[in-house]
Protein backbone atom coordinates (compact mmCIF):
# COMPACT_ATOMS: atom_id res chain seq x y z
CA UNK A 1 0.00 0.00 0.00
CA UNK A 2 1.29 3.42 -0.90
CA UNK A 3 1.58 6.11 1.73
CA UNK A 4 0.63 9.73 1.19
CA UNK A 5 4.15 11.13 1.41
CA UNK A 6 7.35 9.44 0.32
CA UNK A 7 9.94 12.16 0.90
CA UNK A 8 13.11 11.17 2.75
CA UNK A 9 14.71 14.27 4.29
CA UNK A 10 18.29 14.02 5.53
CA UNK A 11 17.58 13.57 9.25
CA UNK A 12 21.21 14.22 10.17
CA UNK A 13 20.57 17.91 9.41
CA UNK A 14 18.48 18.43 12.56
CA UNK A 15 20.63 20.81 14.64
CA UNK A 16 18.83 20.07 17.93
CA UNK A 17 19.39 16.33 17.63
CA UNK A 18 22.84 16.55 16.06
CA UNK A 19 25.19 19.06 17.70
CA UNK A 20 27.75 18.62 14.92
CA UNK A 21 25.55 20.53 12.45
CA UNK A 22 24.23 23.29 14.74
CA UNK A 23 26.35 25.89 12.93
CA UNK A 24 25.38 24.65 9.47
CA UNK A 25 21.64 24.15 9.62
CA UNK A 26 18.83 25.97 11.38
CA UNK A 27 15.21 25.61 12.44
CA UNK A 28 12.01 27.59 12.44
CA UNK A 29 9.22 27.27 14.98
CA UNK A 30 5.80 28.06 13.54
CA UNK A 31 3.48 29.52 16.22
CA UNK A 32 0.17 27.94 15.25
CA UNK A 33 -0.75 26.38 18.62
CA UNK A 34 -1.89 29.02 21.16
CA UNK A 35 -3.98 26.83 23.48
CA UNK A 36 -2.51 24.66 26.23
CA UNK A 37 -4.01 21.78 28.19
CA UNK A 38 -1.84 21.94 31.32
CA UNK A 39 -0.62 24.72 33.59
CA UNK A 40 3.01 24.38 34.61
CA UNK A 41 4.11 26.27 37.69
CA UNK A 42 7.14 27.69 35.84
CA UNK A 43 5.33 28.87 32.70
CA UNK A 44 4.13 32.37 31.85
CA UNK A 45 2.97 32.99 28.30
CA UNK A 46 1.69 36.55 28.86
CA UNK A 47 4.84 38.44 27.99
CA UNK A 48 6.72 38.92 24.76
CA UNK A 49 9.97 40.77 24.43
CA UNK A 50 12.15 40.44 21.33
CA UNK A 51 15.11 39.85 23.64
CA UNK A 52 13.48 36.90 25.40
CA UNK A 53 14.42 33.38 24.39
CA UNK A 54 12.26 30.92 26.24
CA UNK A 55 9.44 28.50 25.42
CA UNK A 56 5.94 29.96 25.34
CA UNK A 57 6.94 33.33 23.87
CA UNK A 58 5.84 34.45 20.42
CA UNK A 59 5.12 37.75 18.70
CA UNK A 60 1.91 36.50 17.08
CA UNK A 61 -0.14 33.46 16.06
CA UNK A 62 -0.41 32.09 12.52
CA UNK A 63 -3.02 29.95 10.80
CA UNK A 64 -1.72 26.90 8.91
CA UNK A 65 -2.07 28.75 5.60
CA UNK A 66 -0.23 31.78 6.99
CA UNK A 67 2.47 29.48 8.36
CA UNK A 68 3.09 28.16 4.86
CA UNK A 69 3.44 31.70 3.51
CA UNK A 70 5.82 32.54 6.35
CA UNK A 71 7.82 29.39 5.62
CA UNK A 72 8.33 30.61 2.04
CA UNK A 73 9.74 33.89 3.31
CA UNK A 74 11.90 32.28 5.99
CA UNK A 75 13.59 30.00 3.48
CA UNK A 76 14.19 32.94 1.16
CA UNK A 77 15.86 34.86 4.00
CA UNK A 78 17.74 31.90 5.50
CA UNK A 79 18.14 28.93 3.11
CA UNK A 80 20.06 26.97 5.75
CA UNK A 81 16.80 26.19 7.58
CA UNK A 82 16.45 22.41 7.52
CA UNK A 83 13.79 21.91 10.22
CA UNK A 84 10.25 23.21 10.62
CA UNK A 85 8.69 22.60 13.99
CA UNK A 86 5.75 23.50 16.19
CA UNK A 87 6.48 24.18 19.84
CA UNK A 88 3.56 26.28 20.97
CA UNK A 89 3.19 28.82 22.37
CA UNK A 90 0.72 26.36 23.90
CA UNK A 91 0.77 22.65 23.14
CA UNK A 92 0.53 21.30 19.57
CA UNK A 93 -2.04 18.69 20.57
CA UNK A 94 -4.27 21.11 22.40
CA UNK A 95 -4.45 22.54 18.85
CA UNK A 96 -4.32 19.28 16.93
CA UNK A 97 -6.21 20.43 13.84
CA UNK A 98 -3.97 23.45 13.30
CA UNK A 99 -0.84 21.44 14.07
CA UNK A 100 -1.54 18.55 11.75
CA UNK A 101 -2.81 20.74 8.94
CA UNK A 102 0.39 22.80 9.14
CA UNK A 103 2.56 19.69 9.07
CA UNK A 104 0.67 18.32 6.09
CA UNK A 105 0.98 21.58 4.15
CA UNK A 106 4.72 21.68 4.85
CA UNK A 107 5.26 18.09 3.80
CA UNK A 108 3.39 18.68 0.55
CA UNK A 109 5.21 21.91 -0.38
CA UNK A 110 8.62 21.21 1.16
CA UNK A 111 9.24 17.44 1.08
CA UNK A 112 12.92 17.94 1.94
CA UNK A 113 12.19 19.62 5.29
CA UNK A 114 12.59 17.76 8.55
CA UNK A 115 9.33 18.04 10.49
CA UNK A 116 9.42 18.28 14.27
CA UNK A 117 6.95 18.69 17.15
CA UNK A 118 7.36 19.46 20.85
CA UNK A 119 4.58 18.49 23.27
CA UNK A 120 3.77 17.86 26.91
CA UNK A 121 2.37 14.53 25.74
CA UNK A 122 -1.12 14.77 27.24
CA UNK A 123 -2.99 14.74 23.92
CA UNK A 124 -0.33 13.21 21.71
CA UNK A 125 -1.07 9.46 21.67
CA UNK A 126 -4.30 9.51 19.60
CA UNK A 127 -2.47 11.38 16.82
CA UNK A 128 0.77 9.36 16.65
CA UNK A 129 -0.20 7.39 13.55
CA UNK A 130 -1.20 10.51 11.66
CA UNK A 131 1.98 12.27 12.79
CA UNK A 132 4.09 9.37 11.54
CA UNK A 133 2.14 9.02 8.29
CA UNK A 134 2.66 12.70 7.48
CA UNK A 135 6.37 12.19 7.96
CA UNK A 136 7.09 13.97 11.24
CA UNK A 137 10.40 12.34 12.14
CA UNK A 138 11.29 14.03 15.46
CA UNK A 139 9.10 14.58 18.52
CA UNK A 140 10.11 16.09 21.85
CA UNK A 141 8.07 15.27 24.95
CA UNK A 142 8.53 17.26 28.16
CA UNK A 143 8.65 14.73 31.01
CA UNK A 144 9.54 16.31 34.34
CA UNK A 145 9.56 13.08 36.30
CA UNK A 146 8.11 9.58 36.49
CA UNK A 147 6.94 9.75 40.12
CA UNK A 148 3.53 11.49 40.49
CA UNK A 149 4.36 12.25 44.11
CA UNK A 150 7.11 14.54 42.79
CA UNK A 151 5.47 15.89 39.65
CA UNK A 152 2.20 16.77 41.42
CA UNK A 153 4.11 19.82 42.69
CA UNK A 154 4.97 21.00 39.17
CA UNK A 155 1.50 21.44 37.68
CA UNK A 156 -1.37 23.69 38.78
CA UNK A 157 -3.80 21.64 36.71
CA UNK A 158 -4.17 19.22 33.81
CA UNK A 159 -7.19 19.61 31.55
CA UNK A 160 -8.46 16.57 29.66
CA UNK A 161 -11.33 17.74 27.49
CA UNK A 162 -13.80 19.43 29.82
CA UNK A 163 -12.42 17.79 32.97
CA UNK A 164 -9.77 19.55 35.05
CA UNK A 165 -7.51 17.51 37.34
CA UNK A 166 -5.34 18.73 40.20
CA UNK A 167 -2.52 17.48 42.43
CA UNK A 168 -1.56 13.81 42.24
CA UNK A 169 -4.52 12.88 40.04
CA UNK A 170 -3.31 15.38 37.44
CA UNK A 171 0.25 14.09 37.63
CA UNK A 172 -0.83 10.45 37.28
CA UNK A 173 -2.97 11.17 34.24
CA UNK A 174 -0.24 13.19 32.52
CA UNK A 175 2.42 10.53 33.15
CA UNK A 176 0.19 7.72 31.84
CA UNK A 177 -0.51 9.66 28.65
CA UNK A 178 3.17 10.52 28.19
CA UNK A 179 4.33 6.91 28.54
CA UNK A 180 1.70 5.70 26.08
CA UNK A 181 2.63 8.38 23.56
CA UNK A 182 6.36 7.62 23.79
CA UNK A 183 5.76 3.89 23.32
CA UNK A 184 3.60 4.54 20.26
CA UNK A 185 6.11 6.99 18.78
CA UNK A 186 8.94 4.49 19.07
CA UNK A 187 6.76 1.74 17.61
CA UNK A 188 6.36 3.96 14.52
CA UNK A 189 10.08 4.66 14.29
CA UNK A 190 9.91 8.32 15.34
CA UNK A 191 13.01 9.84 16.96
CA UNK A 192 12.11 10.96 20.49
CA UNK A 193 13.82 13.51 22.72
CA UNK A 194 12.82 14.12 26.34
CA UNK A 195 12.96 17.59 27.86
CA UNK A 196 13.39 17.47 31.63
CA UNK A 197 12.90 20.88 33.25
CA UNK A 198 15.22 20.93 36.25
CA UNK A 199 13.55 22.65 39.23
CA UNK A 200 15.82 22.93 42.29
CA UNK A 201 14.26 21.43 45.39
CA UNK A 202 11.39 19.93 43.41
CA UNK A 203 12.67 17.39 40.87
CA UNK A 204 16.44 17.92 40.49
CA UNK A 205 17.12 14.74 42.48
CA UNK A 206 14.85 12.82 40.12
CA UNK A 207 16.59 13.46 36.80
CA UNK A 208 18.66 10.29 36.58
CA UNK A 209 15.72 8.07 37.54
CA UNK A 210 13.68 9.70 34.80
CA UNK A 211 16.47 9.25 32.25
CA UNK A 212 16.82 5.58 33.20
CA UNK A 213 13.11 4.97 32.64
CA UNK A 214 13.10 6.83 29.34
CA UNK A 215 16.04 4.74 28.14
CA UNK A 216 14.01 1.58 28.77
CA UNK A 217 11.30 2.99 26.49
CA UNK A 218 13.80 3.43 23.66
CA UNK A 219 14.08 7.22 23.84
CA UNK A 220 16.90 8.64 21.72
CA UNK A 221 18.01 11.83 23.47
CA UNK A 222 17.62 13.45 26.90
CA UNK A 223 17.71 17.18 27.53
CA UNK A 224 18.16 18.41 31.08
CA UNK A 225 16.99 22.03 30.90
CA UNK A 226 17.47 24.60 33.63
CA UNK A 227 14.21 26.16 34.76
CA UNK A 228 13.94 29.88 34.10
CA UNK A 229 12.06 31.60 36.95
CA UNK A 230 9.24 33.67 35.43
CA UNK A 231 7.31 36.51 37.04
CA UNK A 232 3.76 35.85 38.24
CA UNK A 233 4.21 32.09 38.46
CA UNK A 234 4.25 29.82 41.53
CA UNK A 235 7.96 29.17 40.92
CA UNK A 236 8.89 32.83 40.38
CA UNK A 237 10.97 32.94 43.57
CA UNK A 238 12.92 29.75 42.98
CA UNK A 239 16.56 30.04 41.98
CA UNK A 240 17.63 29.00 38.50
CA UNK A 241 19.88 25.93 38.73
CA UNK A 242 23.53 26.84 38.23
CA UNK A 243 25.97 25.36 35.74
CA UNK A 244 27.54 23.07 38.32
CA UNK A 245 24.20 21.44 39.09
CA UNK A 246 23.30 21.09 35.43
CA UNK A 247 26.66 19.55 34.55
CA UNK A 248 26.33 17.09 37.42
CA UNK A 249 22.83 16.05 36.37
CA UNK A 250 23.73 15.74 32.69
CA UNK A 251 26.73 13.58 33.53
CA UNK A 252 24.62 11.23 35.64
CA UNK A 253 21.83 11.06 33.05
CA UNK A 254 24.42 10.36 30.36
CA UNK A 255 24.94 6.97 31.96
CA UNK A 256 21.58 6.07 30.42
CA UNK A 257 20.95 8.34 27.42
CA UNK A 258 22.88 10.73 25.17
CA UNK A 259 22.54 14.31 26.40
CA UNK A 260 21.61 17.45 24.53
CA UNK A 261 24.03 20.04 25.87
CA UNK A 262 23.47 22.82 23.33
CA UNK A 263 19.78 23.63 23.92
CA UNK A 264 18.89 27.32 23.49
CA UNK A 265 15.48 27.15 25.25
CA UNK A 266 13.91 28.49 22.07
CA UNK A 267 10.91 30.75 21.60
CA UNK A 268 7.74 29.45 19.98
CA UNK A 269 8.61 31.61 16.95
CA UNK A 270 12.37 30.93 16.92
CA UNK A 271 14.08 31.08 13.54
CA UNK A 272 17.69 30.76 12.41
CA UNK A 273 20.74 28.83 13.53
CA UNK A 274 21.06 27.72 17.15
CA UNK A 275 22.84 30.50 19.00
CA UNK A 276 22.18 32.96 16.18
CA UNK A 277 18.43 33.39 16.40
CA UNK A 278 16.72 35.82 14.02
CA UNK A 279 13.35 36.07 15.76
CA UNK A 280 13.79 39.82 16.19
CA UNK A 281 14.79 40.34 12.58
CA UNK A 282 11.88 38.25 11.31
CA UNK A 283 9.26 39.65 13.72
CA UNK A 284 7.99 42.16 11.17
CA UNK A 285 7.64 39.48 8.52
CA UNK A 286 5.93 37.15 10.99
CA UNK A 287 3.41 39.80 11.98
CA UNK A 288 2.77 40.72 8.36
CA UNK A 289 2.01 37.09 7.51
CA UNK A 290 -0.41 36.92 10.46
CA UNK A 291 -2.56 39.64 8.86
CA UNK A 292 -2.84 37.91 5.49
CA UNK A 293 -6.26 36.47 4.63
CA UNK A 294 -6.53 32.74 4.12
CA UNK A 295 -5.85 31.75 0.55
CA UNK A 296 -8.86 30.48 -1.41
CA UNK A 297 -8.95 26.70 -1.89
CA UNK A 298 -6.93 25.51 -4.84
CA UNK A 299 -8.33 23.10 -7.43
CA UNK A 300 -8.71 19.63 -5.93
CA UNK A 301 -7.83 17.14 -8.68
CA UNK A 302 -8.72 13.84 -7.00
CA UNK A 303 -11.64 11.78 -5.71
CA UNK A 304 -11.39 9.39 -2.73
CA UNK A 305 -13.28 6.09 -2.83
CA UNK A 306 -14.20 3.63 -0.07
CA UNK A 307 -14.18 0.21 -1.74
CA UNK A 308 -13.62 -3.34 -0.59
CA UNK A 309 -12.22 -4.74 -3.83
CA UNK A 310 -11.51 -1.77 -6.08
CA UNK A 311 -14.48 -2.21 -8.40
CA UNK A 312 -17.55 -1.03 -6.50
CA UNK A 313 -18.29 1.77 -4.06
CA UNK A 314 -19.36 -0.61 -1.32
CA UNK A 315 -17.77 0.32 2.00
CA UNK A 316 -19.22 2.39 4.83
CA UNK A 317 -17.13 5.48 5.61
CA UNK A 318 -16.95 4.54 9.28
CA UNK A 319 -15.39 1.17 8.50
CA UNK A 320 -12.95 1.93 5.72
CA UNK A 321 -9.27 1.44 6.53
CA UNK A 322 -7.97 2.78 3.23
CA UNK A 323 -9.05 5.08 0.41
CA UNK A 324 -8.45 4.60 -3.28
CA UNK A 325 -7.43 7.93 -4.78
CA UNK A 326 -8.48 8.51 -8.38
CA UNK A 327 -7.72 11.26 -10.85
CA UNK A 328 -8.40 11.97 -14.50
CA UNK A 329 -6.25 10.05 -16.94
CA UNK A 330 -3.44 11.97 -18.63
CA UNK A 331 -5.30 11.93 -21.94
CA UNK A 332 -8.45 13.16 -20.14
CA UNK A 333 -10.25 10.01 -21.33
CA UNK A 334 -11.31 8.05 -18.29
CA UNK A 335 -9.85 7.87 -14.80
CA UNK A 336 -6.81 6.32 -13.22
CA UNK A 337 -5.89 5.04 -9.75
CA UNK A 338 -3.29 7.40 -8.32
CA UNK A 339 -2.54 5.70 -5.00
CA UNK A 340 -3.95 4.18 -1.83
CA UNK A 341 -4.00 6.12 1.44
CA UNK A 342 -4.31 4.44 4.81
CA UNK A 343 -7.15 5.84 6.90
CA UNK A 344 -7.05 6.43 10.66
CA UNK A 345 -8.38 3.47 12.63
CA UNK A 346 -12.20 3.28 12.88
CA UNK A 347 -13.68 4.98 15.93
CA UNK A 348 -12.80 8.30 17.48
CA UNK A 349 -15.84 10.32 16.45
CA UNK A 350 -15.37 13.81 15.05
CA UNK A 351 -11.59 13.65 15.52
CA UNK A 352 -11.46 10.88 12.91
CA UNK A 353 -13.50 12.84 10.42
CA UNK A 354 -11.25 15.86 10.82
CA UNK A 355 -8.21 13.64 10.35
CA UNK A 356 -9.78 12.30 7.16
CA UNK A 357 -10.24 15.80 5.75
CA UNK A 358 -6.51 16.35 6.22
CA UNK A 359 -5.72 12.99 4.63
CA UNK A 360 -7.95 13.83 1.66
CA UNK A 361 -7.00 17.49 1.45
CA UNK A 362 -6.56 17.35 -2.35
CA UNK A 363 -9.82 15.49 -3.08
CA UNK A 364 -12.94 17.22 -4.37
CA UNK A 365 -15.25 14.40 -3.22
CA UNK A 366 -15.34 11.20 -1.18
CA UNK A 367 -17.48 8.28 -2.35
CA UNK A 368 -18.76 5.74 0.20
CA UNK A 369 -21.70 3.35 0.48
CA UNK A 370 -22.98 5.31 3.48
CA UNK A 371 -21.97 7.78 6.17
CA UNK A 372 -23.54 9.62 9.09
CA UNK A 373 -24.55 13.25 9.46
CA UNK A 374 -21.43 14.17 11.43
CA UNK A 375 -18.86 13.22 8.75
CA UNK A 376 -21.06 14.80 6.08
CA UNK A 377 -20.92 18.09 7.95
CA UNK A 378 -17.16 17.91 8.56
CA UNK A 379 -16.35 17.03 4.94
CA UNK A 380 -18.64 19.72 3.57
CA UNK A 381 -17.09 22.34 5.83
CA UNK A 382 -13.66 21.30 4.54
CA UNK A 383 -14.74 21.74 0.92
CA UNK A 384 -14.91 18.00 0.15
CA UNK A 385 -18.25 16.81 -1.26
CA UNK A 386 -19.56 13.72 0.60
CA UNK A 387 -21.30 11.28 -1.77
CA UNK A 388 -23.15 8.12 -0.70
CA UNK A 389 -23.85 5.77 -3.58
CA UNK A 390 -23.88 2.20 -4.76
CA UNK A 391 -22.52 0.95 -8.04
CA UNK A 392 -19.33 0.95 -10.05
CA UNK A 393 -16.50 3.30 -9.10
CA UNK A 394 -16.18 4.44 -12.72
CA UNK A 395 -19.80 5.62 -12.74
CA UNK A 396 -19.30 7.57 -9.53
CA UNK A 397 -16.15 9.23 -10.85
CA UNK A 398 -17.89 10.19 -14.08
CA UNK A 399 -20.75 11.75 -12.13
CA UNK A 400 -18.46 13.74 -9.85
CA UNK A 401 -16.20 15.07 -12.59
CA UNK A 402 -19.04 15.93 -14.99
CA UNK A 403 -21.74 16.79 -12.46
CA UNK A 404 -24.21 14.60 -14.34
CA UNK A 405 -26.16 11.54 -13.21
CA UNK A 406 -25.06 11.57 -9.59
CA UNK A 407 -28.59 11.45 -8.18
CA UNK A 408 -29.27 8.17 -9.96
CA UNK A 409 -26.34 6.54 -8.17
CA UNK A 410 -27.23 7.68 -4.67
CA UNK A 411 -28.45 5.12 -2.18
CA UNK A 412 -32.10 5.16 -1.25
CA UNK A 413 -32.51 6.68 2.22
CA UNK A 414 -32.63 4.05 4.95
CA UNK A 415 -32.24 3.98 8.65
CA UNK A 416 -28.99 5.88 8.98
CA UNK A 417 -26.22 6.61 11.45
CA UNK A 418 -27.74 9.94 12.30
CA UNK A 419 -31.09 8.39 13.23
CA UNK A 420 -29.86 6.01 15.90
CA UNK A 421 -28.90 3.02 13.79
CA UNK A 422 -25.96 2.05 11.62
CA UNK A 423 -25.78 0.22 8.32
CA UNK A 424 -22.29 -0.96 9.13
CA UNK A 425 -20.75 -2.49 12.24
CA UNK A 426 -20.80 0.80 14.09
CA UNK A 427 -17.03 1.04 14.47
CA UNK A 428 -16.63 4.66 13.58
CA UNK A 429 -19.81 6.22 12.26
CA UNK A 430 -19.59 9.15 14.67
Amino acid sequence: MKTLFTASPDLSRHPCFNAKVKGKFGRVHLPVAPKCNIKCNYCNRKYDCVNESRPGVTSTILTPEQALIYMDKVLAAEPRISVAGIAGPGDPFANSNETLETMQLLRKHYPELILCLSSNGLGLAPHVDEVADIGVSHVTVTVNGIDPEITKNIYTFVRDGNIVYHHRQAAELLLARQLTAIEKLKARGVTVKINFITIPGVNDHHAETTARTMAKLGVDLFNCMAMLPNADTPFADLVEPDKAMMNRLRNSCEEHLPQMRHCQRCRADAVGLLGHDKSGEMAGCLNACATMPAAPPKVRPYVAVASLEGMLVNQHLGETTKFLIYGKAENEDGYTLIEERRAPAPGGGIGRWEALTRLLYDCRAVLASDMGASPREVFTRAGITPVTMSGFIEAGLEAVYTGKGLSALKRRAKKSCSSGGCLGTGTGCG
